[in-house]
This record gives C-alpha cells, sequence and structure tokens, in this order.
C-alpha cells in the first residue's frame, strides 16, 4: 500500500483466501484492506494516538439516513455527553479532494451537527470548524488535541 502522510503505526495484517484484511482497533475485527481502509486505519490510529481521543469516544462505519438514502459515515468522534466533536470522511489516496468531497461530507454533518469536520485521502488533509449560524465552514490548520476540548 502507499505511504501516507500520517505518523507511522503498528497494524495486523492477515491473508485469507487471497484476501489480505487489517485489524480495526475500533471494531474489533479484521476488515478486508482496500485503499480507502487503509486511509480510515491510519486516520483512527492517527486520533488515537496523536490527538489523544479515546477509543471509546470513536465510532466507525456506521449508516445514517439522509434523504430517505442510506449512507455510511468514515470516523465519528463523539464528545463524553453524546453530541459530536468531530466527523471524517475518508477517501482513496488516489483520488483527489474536491468539492464534491466538501459537499458530501457537508451533506452527511447536516444530520450529524458535528463541531469540526475533517477531510482526508491520506496525502492531504483538510480541517474546518462549523460555523452554524452563518452555515458555513472555517478552514483550520489542525483540529484541536482531545486534551484541548
Amino acid at each position: 500500500m502507499q505511504d501516507l502522510n500520517f505518523p507511522k503505526f503498528e497494524y495486523r495484517l492477515k491473508s485469507t483466501e487471497n484476501k489480505v484484511s487489517i485489524f480495526d482497533v475500533i471494531r474489533k475485527k479484521f476488515i478486508i484492506l482496500q485503499p480507502e481502509e487503509w486511509v480510515r486505519q491510519h486516520c483512527v490510529h492517527f486520533l488515537i494516538n496523536e490527538k489523544k481521543f479515546s477509543k471509546s469516544l470513536i465510532n466507525v462505519e456506521k449508516e445514517l439516513t439522509i434523504n430517505g438514502l442510506k449512507k455510511r459515515y468514515d470516523i465519528v468522534v463523539f464528545n463524553p455527553d453524546g453530541s459530536i466533536h468531530l466527523m471524517v470522511e475518508c477517501k482513496s489516496y488516489n483520488i483527489t479532494i474536491d468539492q464534491s468531497t466538501f459537499d458530501q461530507i457537508a451533506r452527511y454533518n447536516l444530520q450529524l451537527d458535528a463541531t469540526y469536520l475533517m477531510v482526508t485521502n491520506g496525502i492531504n488533509h483538510y480541517y474546518c470548524e462549523m460555523d452554524m449560524q452563518a452555515e458555513r465552514y472555517v478552514f483550520l490548520k489542525d483540529i484541536p488535541d482531545y486534551t484541548t476540548v
């Protein structure tokens, strides 16, 4: 797999029936290793190891319904009170992040109401803070560590 613009972490791989899987510490199971999953796992470990978010506050690949359509978000980090602190949209490292990616996470956020948004393809990362009053997002250089929340 491609080297990504995330810190290295110790991952577990296994091969079954000619398919390679990576262990997901949040879902506590092996997931077939696709390029987007490679990015998602790097991002999860970045949030845990670098940003100090508790594993117990992180949710991965859960379904939500938007305009009657079933969708799946990549990563959500909750606040201890159950509100959503951060939503992350992961794309494969070979996908260019463009306006449609931001439109996608914005649509999801109308349902979830996260304070912060992150969009990544593993190479480029974009961070935003939501300004719900003005109905816009403000780009940030980084997202705050959990300890500063």
